[in-house]
């Protein structure tokens, strides 16, 4: 979308539209891109608005939004994780088998999103957009109503925008007190960031939920016992070592992923500590590695949650005017890396 500029001298946008109309900037999005879910009266006072605003819609946005080129881009910040490649996976037949090509978008860090966001619309690639677990800073978030496509998110929640996800809040509340029924009482987190100042709603809800959760127990909550590190294949590995090395080691650990909670062990064991014997482990995610080294971990169905979203773009594209979001329920697996405490 375009706007002309304002008789004060600044660009006029979508969000001068929404504070005129009384409404959000999602609603001003849908109703200049006929899009379901606004009222009939409420798109007609939008786009008088924008009109008079001298704020339009541009052919390239018009021409994504009716659907023209039968591709889907998903967009994710890495193709070398598990958690991705398992999504992708699972999108691909989906969309297959609806007629749709699938155009696969890596966006590592700021640049690469910005430069995602602002060339998609221009060389009309593709008629939606999957975003799979993808941290987006706010002015990249509001930018998204501005490519005139469908968007959908797997793996997390964007503003009001078509989703799939799990309640991370209750997984990461079943994987704490699992570790507290077991008798722990010093239990840490390990996580990881690479997130250049932006934040995944996952890690933010499993970090309150490890805060609540022990808070609930009548436990204390030192800083020292959640660690994080930059991404990587040891980056489990790395923060275990920093918790290993505190004056009080603790006898339980809730990894945010499984890719970080195999490392975790296998730096404890490798350094003389009993799993889980001398220190318990959990982790979150399904990852199939999981069952063959006896990890303890939260099941949230990552396959399930790429073909729900491929599915609800699916039927965007073919005008379903109501698309209800989908919550997946995350399942404890109780294996072999948590204990009772001796």
């Amino acid at each position: 979308m375009v706007g002309e500029h304002a008789a004060g001298g600044g660009e006029v946008n979508m969000a001068d539209v929404a504070r005129r109309a009384g409404v959000s900037i999602a609603t001003v999005s849908r109703a200049l891109r006929d899009v379901p879910g606004v009222s009939q009266p409420t798109r007609d006072r939008i786009r008088a608005i924008a009109q008079e605003l001298s704020y339009v819609v541009s052919p390239e946005a018009s021409a994504l939004s009716r659907g023209a080129t039968g591709r889907v881009a998903i967009v994710m910040p890495r193709l070398d994780a598990w958690f991705y490649s398992a999504m992708l996976a699972s999108m691909a037949p989906v969309l297959r088998g609806a007629g749709l090509d699938m155009l696969v978008y890596q966006v590592d860090g700021e640049e690469q999103r910005t430069r995602f966001l602002r060339e998609l619309p221009a060389r009309r690639k593709a008629d939606a957009v999957i975003l799979t677990a993808l941290p987006m800073a706010q002015a990249e978030v509001e930018r998204l109503d501005l490519m005139g496509v469908h968007v959908v998110v797997a793996g997390g929640e964007v503003r009001d925008y078509p989703h799939v996800h799990v309640d991370d809040l209750a997984a990461g509340r079943t994987a704490v007190q699992h570790l507290l029924d077991l008798g722990h009482r010093r239990i840490a987190m390990i996580r990881t960031s690479d997130t250049d100042g932006t934040t995944w709603s996952s890690d933010l809800m499993r970090q309150q939920a490890w805060r609540e959760s022990l808070t609930a127990a009548g436990l204390e909550t030192p800083d020292e016992l959640v660690v994080t590190e930059t991404y990587g294949v040891d980056a489990g590995a790395r923060a275990m070592a920093r918790l290993l090395a505190l004056p009080e080691p603790p006898t339980a650990v809730f990894a945010y992923s499984d890719e970080l909670a195999f490392a975790a062990i296998a730096y404890a064991r490798a350094h003389g500590v009993d799993v889980p014997g001398d220190l318990s482990v959990i982790g979150t995610d399904g990852h199939p590695l999981g069952e063959l080294l006896d990890l303890t971990t939260i099941d949230q169905d990552v396959a399930g949650q790429g073909r729900l979203a491929a599915e609800l773009a699916v039927r965007l594209l073919r005008g379903v005017d109501e698309v209800a979001n989908v919550r997946v329920e995350a399942q404890l697996v109780d294996r072999g890396s948590t204990a009772s405490l001796a």
